[in-house]
């Protein structure tokens, strides 16, 4: 048996003959000469130029990877970030709005759920699809075709093993797009080295299938770009979708974004920027194809900060992101809040010293400094106690303002407008407002104007600043109007968007929820108001004066703070905007009670025209397990199902995936535990990681229960 030097010597003769191969017959081929030139293009460093610094948030392009390694060598903060790879970059787990699937058979559903998603005819991507005849589930690492309807002859008729971490997918009519996170190898050549030698990277893999024959899924493409899957959206035949991925570089040379097809590279795309200073820069590359056809994959790479939130409409992509200083900014800060805030409160004559000595210009900073220095010293012993209290209380009051209006100035967000259309992926502008975003649904599109909700949080030397802003843009992104300073010493907590109107929840020690009005783009104003304890995550609307709202109960507590009870489902009447109203409220479980619908909108089942609303519940409950040696509170997984209607909800029953309670170490990870629930005429369907089941609409009675191909896992014990 040969040693492992033996082992490695034999390798690198191998790849040293084969790879010169390798090389030679792929650059024979059409779209590796396309290739080749774009990489000869980047490693000329005749065009290298140097960066300013100067942050104009203007879209710029990289000529060549020089240029690149040098702007991240420039603009990184981060020293240790050089060469940096490997990290994880969370995805979100991607509503009132079904997204109809087209297909239908003699023997499918006339009505069925879809999707919950934000804007109509944008679908998003999900673990489970359906299209009134079929399921499609992703669970562990296989994607499952289960015949659902009639629910009596429900079978599960084919499955396919997937490598890596499936996250979610797409089905349009016979197609379907699975994004699959998973990590591959990327063989580098460093200095002076004389093989290639793999690296680690994390890797989106989309894989295309034809499902005419359900029974036998055909895989037809394999697109693979590097980066973690972010978010996706499909617009008719079209999916679009995000990847992130932290540059890694050494010495003069970076690896590139890559999209591959098959494992064959067939694209590098364009590298563009905007110089904004960040902490850590990261690839945003914005990808497109067409599902049906999947022949062409287009891509865009955006190097920006870490994006924070994403809304898509039909016709734009909207990325967000913290806009950060220049780092000169940090460097002149104490002298800038010297010279600004704290001399003018100073006597007329110290400052006329002051002045003289900074136009001195035979002494440098720090002799000009310590003659300051003495200035200040001689004033403060000239005066009287009390005469140096009310000058250091004046001080402080004006640099609390400059800092406030400073930290005011600092706190904005970045929005980058892409335009799509059949695939094509363009850049049009950026805008700017002050604070961040929440989540999606603080964005909206709306006859051409953008609209957001931002909170703005910052501290000061006094304590915290913090209250709340809606801005609307028009499409060049100029800010139109605004409210700002709303709801002070609170934060957004949930934000709908419906027409003219944006319903919008804060939360501190009660919950406001605000009615705004944007009918005129140039005056939002607030309508009204209502407070109520508790808050909302998530806003859903019932019908044009009706919103649903799924959060948190809460109470004050005995220190005056305020203590977060069970989930509250609550229903808002908002006729009379002037004076909003809760029509009626629900508290679901004790304190830790919890519903995957309050984190991902997708969770939410709501059909008007059924009177139907469904969410996953964990509910904590009263008894106690003492298996651990440590007192655990049980917990039931399963779904809540209500009627509601415009005077309020009515429990009609619950479905569990799980006979009896659960022990609290599945509290967050059980199997059993409901993630999806979708309906197909009269029946409803309640999904976790284990099971489907199926079960009359009407009565709640089980009609059938499939099991998915599950493998049983060993969990932690997690105590509460």
């Amino acid at each position: 048996m040969a040693d492992f030097a033996d082992v490695g010597e034999t390798m690198n003769k191998t790849l040293l003959l084969i790879i010169p191969l390798i090389l030679i017959a792929i650059a024979c081929t059409p779209i590796q000469q396309q290739i080749n030139q774009q990489t000869d293009n980047a490693n000329n460093d005749d065009n290298a130029t140097p960066f300013s610094g100067d942050a104009t948030q203007e879209l710029k392009k990289f000529n060549n990877r020089q240029e690149l390694v040098a702007f991240l060598s420039q603009n990184t903060r981060n020293s240790y970030y050089a060469g940096y790879d490997g990290m994880m970059l969370k995805g979100s787990a991607m509503m009132e709005t079904a997204v109809a699937a087209p297909r239908a058979e003699s023997d499918s559903a006339g009505d069925y759920s879809q999707t919950n998603v934000q804007v109509a005819g944008v679908d998003e991507a999900d673990f489970v699809k359906n299209d009134g005849k079929y399921i499609y589930v992703l669970t562990q690492d296989k994607f499952v075709i289960v015949d659902a309807f009639p629910a009596e002859q429900g079978k599960i008729l084919s499955q396919v093993d997937l490598k890596g971490t499936p996250v979610n997918l797409f089905l349009n009519e016979d197609r379907l797009a699975i994004f699959v996170q998973d990590y591959d190898d990327v063989y580098t050549i460093e200095d002076y080295d004389f093989v290639p030698r793999p690296r680690t990277t994390q890797t989106t893999h989309v894989y295309i299938y034809d499902i005419s024959d359900r029974e036998n899924p055909e895989e037809v493409d394999d697109y693979a770009l590097t980066g973690s899957y972010y978010q996706s959206r499909m617009i008719g035949d079209y999916v679009y979708f995000i990847v992130q991925e932290y540059p890694y570089y050494y010495g003069p040379y970076i690896d590139m974004p890559l999209v591959k097809e098959a494992g064959t590279t067939i694209l590098r795309p364009d590298v563009y920027y905007f110089d904004n200073p960040e902490d850590n820069y990261v690839f945003t590359t914005v990808a497109s194809f067409n599902i049906k056809s999947s022949r062409d994959i287009f891509a865009k790479t955006f190097l920006t900060g870490y994006t924070h939130s994403v809304y898509v409409s039909e016709n734009n992509i909207y990325l967000t992101y913290q806009k950060n200083p220049s780092s000169r900014y940090y460097e002149s800060l104490k002298e800038d809040r010297f010279n600004t805030a704290v001399v003018p409160v100073l006597p007329e004559s110290v400052q006329r010293d002051i002045k003289s000595i900074q136009s001195d210009s035979s002494l440098n900073s720090y002799e000009q400094w310590d003659a300051i220095r003495d200035v200040l010293e001689a004033m403060y012993n000239t005066m009287s106690e009390s005469e140096k209290d009310n000058l250091v209380q004046d001080i402080e009051a004006s640099v609390e303002e400059f800092e406030v209006k400073r930290e005011s100035a600092l706190r904005k967000t970045v929005i980058q407008k892409i335009a799509i259309h059949n695939g094509a992926i363009d850049y049009q502008t950026k805008g700017e407002v002050s604070g961040y975003p929440l989540n999606q649904f603080s964005m909206d599109e709306n006859d051409g104007y953008f609209r957001i909700a931002t909170t703005t949080e910052f501290w000061t030397n006094k304590g915290s600043v913090l209250y709340n802003n809606v801005y609307v843009l028009d499409e060049g992104m100029d800010v139109m109007g605004k409210i700002e300073n709303l709801a002070e010493d609170e934060r957004i907590y949930a934000t709908r968007f419906m027409g003219d109107r944006l319903y919008m929840v804060t939360f501190k020690r009660i919950d406001p929820l605000f009615v705004i009005d944007l009918s005129d783009p140039t005056e939002p104003s607030v309508l009204g108001m209502l407070k109520i304890p508790g808050f909302s995550d998530y806003l859903h609307p019932y019908d044009e004066n009706h919103v649903i709202g799924l959060g948190k109960e809460t109470e004050g507590n005995e220190w005056g703070g305020v203590s977060v009870k069970g989930v509250k489902l609550a229903l808002f009447d908002v006729t009379d905007v002037d004076h909003p109203k809760q029509v009626d409220m629900v508290e679901i479980g004790l304190p830790g009670t919890d519903s995957e619908a309050i984190h991902d909108h997708k969770a939410f089942l709501f059909d008007k025209n059924k009177n139907l609303l469904v969410i996953p519940i964990r509910e904590l409950k009263e008894s106690y397990t003492y298996r651990y040696g440590y007192p655990q509170q049980k917990v039931w997984q399963g779904a809540y199902v209500y009627t509601v209607t415009e005077d309020g909800f009515s429990l009609k029953g619950k479905i569990s995936h799980y006979e009896g309670d659960e022990e609290s170490r599945w509290y967050w990870s059980s199997p059993s535990a409901v993630k999806r629930a979708l309906f197909m005429d009269d029946v409803l369907y309640t999904i976790s990681a284990k099971y489907i089941k199926m079960n009359d609409l009407a009565t709640l009675d089980a009609l059938k229960e499939i099991k998915l191909p599950f493998a049983e896992q060993d969990y932690y014990p997690l105590f509460y």
